[in-house]
């Protein structure tokens, strides 16, 4: 059988390889070094030798790496858990209820995605200190597990995320809900989440992968180990290990493997969200 190629797709195709090359290859460096001794990663080798899949464990059992992962693990349910309880309903008010100042309050947190995390990182911390107003469980949430995860439950991006998603679906259906006598929270309950599942497992990751990659905001509040992060963890480890690439390197993928994980378990409900944002109503 004859195959024909188009010359016109080439370029593209060719482009396309290149770009997965670069997308790819910090990656593939990060598992080569990893499986290295500390002299082939200081010498630069691209591969190693003999594959020391031992660095996994060494660094798995230093540092109460185990505790940190644990931590991590919950920290990031937490936020997750946080965010959807927070983001649903704001989003379907923003796109389903006719309230005074809908559009300006929207509009207004927009404004706000604009504002650097960094520069928001001081009223948040004056927050938690306590020194704004009383906080509920204790005078601070220094040290602790709301202090980490609550500054988290709103997220702006996600609410519009949601919102844009939750507006394609047809008013109809809440006008006959509505004249079956449903309120707002059966028909969000009933309706809406079960129609929006690809976007709501798609905000979920998402928060995960902020959750997990948090670094300055735990460095910031927490001055003892007990909920010291992944992150936080490997921070600690660089100046314990120095020059150390190869376990540098082991130590990066495990804080990595759980998104990974994660992401191969709800890609098909992600791709599916993302196709749907070009869909109209």
């Amino acid at each position: 059988m004859i195959k024909y190629y188009n010359k016109e797709l080439i370029l593209p195709y060719f482009i396309l390889f290149v770009v997965l090359l670069l997308s790819i290859y910090p990656l593939l460096y990060m598992v080569s070094t990893s499986l290295m001794t500390a002299g082939e990663a200081s010498n630069q080798y691209l591969f190693p030798k003999k594959l020391m899949f031992e660095n996994y464990l060494q660094v798995w059992e230093s540092n109460n790496f185990q505790k940190y992962t644990i931590n991590s693990i919950i920290i990031s349910f937490v936020i997750v858990s946080g965010v959807l309880c927070t983001s649903i309903p704001a989003a379907y008010a923003f796109a389903k209820i006719n309230f005074p100042f809908r559009d300006i309050i929207f509009y207004g947190l927009l404004i706000s995605l604009m504002i650097p995390e960094i520069i928001a990182l001081l009223p948040h911390l004056l927050i938690i200190r306590g020194d704004i107003f009383p906080l509920p469980f204790g005078p601070s949430w220094m040290n602790t597990l709301q202090g980490l995860t609550v500054p988290f439950f709103g997220n702006v991006f996600l609410i519009f995320l949601l919102r844009q998603y939750f507006r394609k679906i047809p008013n109809e259906l809440w006008d006959a809900a509505r004249m079956d006598g449903a309120t707002h929270f059966f028909f969000l309950r009933k309706v809406v989440i079960p129609m929006s599942m690809p976007i709501i497992v798609t905000i979920a990751l998402f928060a995960f992968i902020l959750a997990w990659n948090s670094f300055a905001w735990p460095l910031l509040i927490l001055t003892k180990e007990d909920w010291f992060p992944v992150t936080v963890s490997i921070y600690s480890f660089i100046r314990e290990v120095g020059a150390n690439y190869n376990l540098l390197m082991a130590a990066s993928l495990i804080s990595i493997f759980p998104v990974l994980i994660l992401y191969f378990f709800t890609q098909r409900l992600f791709l599916e969200s993302i196709s749907n944002f070009g869909l109209k109503q």
